[in-house]
């Protein structure tokens, strides 16, 4: 990424409010957390999701290039009382080091070259949980340009060296006005 990229995403976050909901990868399921550990909420944007993490007890980390969505992720965090580490990063230059988190959760956000920095960055028995845009989508919602959508099945390949807990892609299976579409979740554990 580059500056073009973090005004990009500052352009983004200017505007919008603090109406950010955390992933329904995680939200369904918040009981597969452990009790105590380190997570990391990866290209955060506004933080719901380090917001839900913070509330579990974790020790959250948010990194984002934007500075403008981790000033208000900071502001929500101090209005809720929680303790977030927020760091303006660029994480395709300075990606998660080996083993230094249990959890870590990544929302509507794909660069393949990043996957096995992510696997490595997870300690024994760490869960991944990723959710982001497949490219057999319903809506034309999110992105458009195919190296940001997930192919059929992707998120499986991608995380194959970990054991797959959980794995959801509805995509044009039965009826499309109901259930989760144009995003595939998973969560995944290292063992």
């Amino acid at each position: 990424m580059s500056s073009n990229d973090r005004d990009k995403w500052n352009r983004n976050y200017q505007s919008e409010r603090d109406t950010s909901r955390p992933a329904l990868v995680l939200s369904e399921n918040l009981h597969l957390l452990p009790t105590r550990g380190r997570a990391l909420d990866l290209a955060c944007g506004l933080g719901a999701n380090a917001i839900e993490l913070a509330k579990s007890g974790l020790d959250v980390h948010a990194w984002d290039i934007s500075d403008i969505a981790l000033e208000k992720l900071g502001q929500q965090a101090v209005k809720t009382g929680l303790h977030i580490e927020i760091e303006q990063r660029d994480i395709i230059i300075n990606p998660p080091g080996p083993e230094m988190f249990d959890v870590i959760v990544v929302a509507h956000f794909l660069d393949r070259k990043l996957i096995p920095h992510i696997v490595a960055a997870i300690r024994k028995n760490g869960l991944i949980f990723y959710q982001t845009f497949t490219s057999n989508k319903l809506d034309d919602i999110g992105p458009n340009n195919p190296d940001y959508l997930l192919a059929r099945n992707e998120l499986l390949e991608l995380f194959s060296s970990l054991n797959i807990v959980l794995y959801r892609e509805d995509d044009r299976t039965g009826d499309p006005a109901r259930g989760h579409r144009n995003e595939a979740m998973l969560i995944a554990q290292k063992r």
